[in-house]
């Protein structure tokens, strides 16, 4: 038998030669954390992946992230293969450092990793606005802070317990996350007092429960500049609808979920 991390090797070197070609360039090396930082507790490279672990509830006070310190993203395609068991996991994007909470404490968007079908792949602003658009939802944000609903469909349910791929893609005030290639949300954020259009990158791991968190293939192409547009409400189709302004309070949970469209709680990130 072949030993399995020459192998893995391989396999990475062939996916990047292949991805380079389209204009992305590899974040993780798949031997170790170069480029990034975090908790070391937390954070090693196991078998060729990035991993995250904790061991129970009382290790973690606030969620904590694994930053990418290649610099700041404004607009851009990312790819990455994950998996994730225990309680859920996020990828960071267009987000900010919070040295007020802690050491690596990160807060913005949030392409959400989540068992919970709504919750997988959707825009969770850590400590900020909370849960934005589920999974299966198209959603225009107006300046006032308003979302409205333009589209549904029937959200992209996989088992986070095994690979897939999450594809988060920003241009302007355009934000798309992806599923196994497979569109979760759409969303054009408005609301200038609060979007974000640059920040770090980052992958979360969630206080609570113990949890494992595993990361491969990360891919990055820089995308042009522009992208930000102005709201017109006339532009709107004539079937949206304004989804109910989420309330302040718990932020979401480990596994719970309401139906796309439904109100849901502000997170805190805690």
């Amino acid at each position: 038998m072949k030993p399995l991390l020459p192998l893995l090797f391989a396999s990475f070197v062939l996916l990047n030669s292949s991805l380079a070609q389209d204009g992305f360039r590899p974040l993780f090396n798949g031997k170790d954390l170069t480029g990034w930082d975090g908790n070391s507790e937390l954070w090693t490279v196991e078998d060729g992946c990035i991993s995250g672990k904790t061991k129970g509830p009382e290790q973690l006070s606030y969620n904590q992230f694994l930053i990418w310190r290649g610099g700041v993203l404004k607009n851009f395609e990312l790819r990455a293969k994950v998996k994730e068991s225990g309680n859920n996991s996020g990828i960071q994007y267009r987000s900010r450092e919070l040295a007020e909470v802690g050491k690596w404490s990160v807060g913005g968007y949030q392409c959400d990793i989540h068992p919970a079908p709504a919750n997988n792949g959707m825009v969770y602003e850590e400590r900020a606005r909370g849960i934005i658009v589920q999974n299966g939802q198209s959603v225009v944000i107006d300046p006032e802070g308003k979302r409205w609903l333009v589209a549904e469909r029937e959200p992209v349910k996989v088992d986070i317990a095994e690979w897939h791929e999450y594809t988060v893609i920003a241009q302007g005030s355009h934000l798309i996350h992806k599923v196994d290639g497979k569109v979760t949300i759409d969303l054009v954020d408005h609301e200038e007092a609060k979007r974000s259009l640059a920040g770090i990158l980052a992958f979360q791991i969630h206080r609570g429960p113990a949890m494992s968190v595993q990361i491969k293939d990360v891919m990055l192409k820089e995308l042009p500049e522009g992208g930000v547009t102005a709201f017109d409400k006339a532009a709107l189709p004539a079937t949206a609808k304004p989804l109910e302004k989420a309330p302040k309070g718990a932020p979401k949970g480990k596994a719970k979920a309401a139906a796309p469209g439904a109100p849901k709680t502000e997170g805190t990130g805690k």
